[in-house]
């Protein structure tokens, strides 16, 4: 097939030279599966890095939220600065910042400057994901892209299911600091790769960053940005703390801690692929699922907690339907995001670092009052059932503005 850059129009430049679809998507993959080891990592070794910097796990998790910060500033920026760079060059940069700022992070001589160093790692994140997932939509017929969106997103999922786990044990052996080493050398492995595997389709001669900027004056782009970035708080709040929950709350060793992380691992991989699919079939039932689903298992996780590892596990596994909707979500984001695409789906991802923010932040709280880590699981249920609630009114939104 024609290689192309998806842009909302049917209309498209011819690329230079065509690409296996599927080298394309292994690609960019590789970048997520970078990215998702560094940031679910970070949460997996948070018990370990409180340690070694002497902070509590409260104020560790600072720098969890320094990362969804840098991602959330990141995208937009990056993405209005990046408008008229060519696709495939651009992510290399990115993939090569983000290489440079993981080795800060490995080598960190105090908190406040693993925090910083975490900032400025996440800038390049949401803009990464955004591209490559227009870059994905490109290379795969109009009705398979929510398909093709999340093959590239499994490399995210991949790494929550081999990445951190392989992470959380490495740390039992040479130290937390050696995860971030490896993040880094992938992603300059991901910058090679989509070098020499991405369409090397021109540049869009109409794309401005003023283009791009209207993105912030679709309502509907704001109401999806806004749901996800509530709604998946929810799946953050938990996922955060699970270490926590296995060593603290059930006096489990840490290879409980990544046994359970590979159970969150595989849940997740698994319901990317079956929200996609549904995604495909029905964009709205997706969505609903996702977050009446994740709601409601959040809901039960503190009852889990309390029955042990294997209750605790079978939670942790079906909360994973809730992940799926990043990319039901970003589906969404293509079809009403018009000219502007590339700035609605890097504020995709910040919408959903925002979420990576928020769910910890309220976690934390709770717990800092005087409950146990499980209580995470009912902030997570009360998140979902807001990003469920938003997700209603967008839908109803577009159905009475006849988008729908």
């Amino acid at each position: 097939m024609v290689d192309i850059e998806f842009d909302g129009r049917d209309a498209a430049a011819p690329a230079v030279r065509a690409s296996s679809p599927r080298a394309v998507l292994l690609a960019l993959a590789l970048g997520a599966f970078a990215i998702g080891t560094t940031e679910f990592a970070s949460m997996a070794l948070l018990p370990n890095f409180a340690a070694d910097y002497a902070v509590t796990e409260a104020r560790a998790a600072d720098a969890i939220s320094a990362y969804a910060l840098g991602v959330t500033i990141g995208a937009p920026l990056l993405a209005v600065a990046g408008a008229k760079l060519r696709k495939r060059i651009m992510l290399v940069g990115l993939m090569i910042a983000f290489a440079l700022f993981n080795f800060v992070s490995a080598f960190a001589p105090s908190f406040g400057t693993f925090v910083a160093a975490r900032f400025f790692a996440g800038l390049p994140h949401g803009a990464y994901f955004g591209v490559a997932a227009l870059v994905a939509a490109s290379v795969v017929p109009r009705n398979k892209r929510a398909s093709a969106v999340a093959r590239v997103f499994l490399g995210l999922t991949t790494a929550t299911m081999i990445g951190v786990p392989a992470a959380s044990w490495l740390s039992q052996f040479i130290g937390w600091r050696a995860g971030f080493v490896i993040v880094a050398i992938t992603a300059l492995l991901t910058a090679l790769a989509v070098l020499v595997k991405a369409p090397r389709t021109p540049a869009d001669p109409g794309a401005a960053p003023l283009r791009e900027l209207g993105a912030l004056k679709n309502r509907q782009v704001l109401l999806t940005l806004l749901t996800g970035a509530v709604g998946f708080g929810g799946f953050f709040a938990v996922y955060t703390y699970i270490a926590s929950m296995v060593q603290t709350t059930l006096g489990a060793s840490e290879t409980a801690v990544a046994m359970m992380l590979l159970v969150a691992g595989v849940g997740m991989t698994a319901f990317n692929l079956i929200m996609a699919e549904l995604t495909d079939r029905n964009l709205n039932l997706a969505a609903y699922t996702a977050f009446g689903g994740g709601a409601v298992v959040l809901a039960l996780l503190p009852m889990a907690v309390e029955g042990g590892l294997w209750p605790m596990a079978v939670a942790i596994l079906l909360m994973s339907v809730l992940g799926g909707v990043s990319t039901t979500l970003q589906t969404r984001l293509m079809n009403v995001a018009g000219d502007a695409q590339q700035m609605a789906a890097s504020l995709h991802h910040a919408a959903f670092n925002m979420a990576n923010a928020l769910g910890p932040f309220l976690a934390a709280r709770a717990i800092a009052a005087g409950h146990d880590f499980p209580v995470a699981g009912y902030v997570g249920a009360a998140l979902s059932l807001v990003g469920l609630v938003l997700y209603a009114i967008t839908h109803w939104d577009a159905r009475r503005s006849g988008i729908e």
